[in-house]
């Protein structure tokens, strides 16, 4: 069994973030080996991660901020508690204030 503190790797990431190019991950569980996978990842404000295929079943929850999910005219706003369902499309991720999520990803195929 493994414990860790979200709250800490969030921190930890946001300033790596803030010190790079706006952006810091790690995965929390999983790997190529496993079917979840779930990644911290912590974006300064205004840093997108741009549109990009999701590989299966996925989630984010945000730990800290805001951010903004977009798949073609769609978009959803989230901030600190929220859980949102990826759509199963191509879709981008953007930082509105310095924010951390976790990515749960559940691949197919």
């Amino acid at each position: 069994m493994q414990k860790l503190s979200l709250d800490a790797l969030a921190r930890e990431h946001l300033e790596r973030a803030a010190a790079s190019n706006g952006r810091s991950a790690t995965t929390v569980y999983g790997g190529h080996e496993h079917t979840l996978h779930q990644t911290l990842l912590a974006l300064t404000a205004g840093t997108i991660l741009a549109e990009h295929e999701n590989p299966g079943e996925a989630t984010l929850l945000v730990l800290r901020g805001r951010v903004r999910l977009t798949s073609g005219d769609t978009e959803w706003e989230g901030r600190t508690g929220d859980l949102i369902t990826i759509p199963p499309a191509r879709h981008a991720l953007g930082a509105l204030e310095d924010a951390a999520v976790v990515l749960t990803v559940a691949k197919t195929g």
